[in-house]
């Protein structure tokens, strides 16, 4: 019986709805990976580095973060996949009043970049000085 159609089976098919028919592979089943990161492509970049200004009391707030992201994928030998992945580390503000425009740093984010930094610039310069003594 294996591999033999029944005959008063019933067919099971899958209905595709037609407005997102473009953003699925040739089976119909699993969206196109490739398709939906170009129609994201554009809010990369600027968009996600710099927030929409906001007014607070009279004041225009910019949101400024640092980001990246990647993406992969590929397929071989009956398998495919792919993942990625992004971070946002939140910068400072622009912020805008009638005497100008001006940045203010997060504190917290520029004490978590100092610290290793210091840390490991102290570490290179020890090990400078220590290499002239010989």
């Amino acid at each position: 019986m294996k591999g033999e159609a029944r005959p008063n089976t019933p067919r099971r098919t899958a209905w595709i709805d037609p407005t997102r028919s473009a953003f699925l592979d040739y089976r119909g089943l699993m969206p196109n990976i490739a398709l939906e990161l170009g129609k994201q492509a554009a809010s990369f970049g600027v968009k996600s580095a710099y927030g929409e200004p906001q007014d607070v009391d009279g004041v225009s707030i910019t949101p400024v973060a640092f980001t990246y992201s990647g993406f992969g994928g590929g397929s071989g030998d009956g398998a495919e996949g792919g993942g990625g992945g992004g971070v946002s580390v939140p910068v400072g503000v622009y912020v805008r009043r009638e005497e100008g425009l001006r940045f203010e740093p997060n504190i917290v984010t520029l004490l978590v970049v100092a610290v290793p930094f210091v840390w490991v610039a102290g570490r290179a310069f020890a090990r400078i000085i220590r290499a002239l003594k010989k």
